[in-house]
């Protein structure tokens, strides 16, 4: 199955092609070039959908039929930091921000509030589109953030987040610990089983 994701974040692609590896996943960069979505919704699913319909509604004009495209928006909440960075988690630091900036930034907020560990979640929304009908799916990851980098896997904040359950960060545990019970691959099999039905 051909897959077109709306996405242009390579951490996010390799993710995905490696927890679906009998799909053709291809970027929408390669078939549409650069195109920039503002992600200006209040909600993970509205970034989510944003994304997935305007790469679909693009793919259309080309004349590219019998498609089906797949966003994701991600990102880590911390309720005691009045539930920062949340859909902000790409651009926390600003836009066109670097991991390593963005988790400074939340290093900084970590320690303002003397908060050496506290509460977090990771939260992953796909967005399928198929034949013009928009379906979203929704995967959850628990544990605490710390006010350090740990460990050089992964991407994002997954040097500071640890899952519950867990004593290493996610970037101490690398991959295919994450890929078990990651918020993504949660939703990836909701989606995967969305795209049973549909197809």
């Amino acid at each position: 199955m051909k897959i077109i994701l709306a996405s242009g974040n390579k951490g996010k692609i390799k993710e995905f092609e490696k927890l679906m590896p009998n799909d053709d996943v291809v970027a929408f960069k390669e078939i549409l070039g650069d195109i920039e979505i503002i992600e200006d919704q209040d909600t993970f699913k509205g970034n989510a959908i944003k994304k997935a319909q305007t790469i679909y509604d693009e793919l259309i004009k080309k004349g590219h039929k019998d498609i089906i495209v797949i966003s994701d928006d991600s990102g880590i909440t911390v309720p005691d930091l009045n539930n920062e960075p949340g859909i902000y988690s790409a651009r926390y630091a600003g836009e066109n921000a670097s991991d390593k900036e963005n988790n400074k930034k939340l290093i900084e907020n970590l320690n303002k509030n003397n908060y050496q560990k506290t509460k977090a979640y990771y939260t992953a929304c796909i967005a399928i589109i198929y034949k013009s009908q928009v379906y979203t799916v929704h995967g959850w990851m628990h544990g605490n953030v710390i006010n350090k980098e740990k460990g050089e896997g992964g991407f994002g904040y997954d040097p500071m987040f640890i899952a519950n359950g867990f004593d290493k960060t996610l970037g101490e545990l690398g991959y295919e610990a994450k890929k078990e019970f990651s918020h993504r691959t949660k939703a990836l099999n909701l989606a995967k089983k969305v795209l049973d039905v549909i197809l």
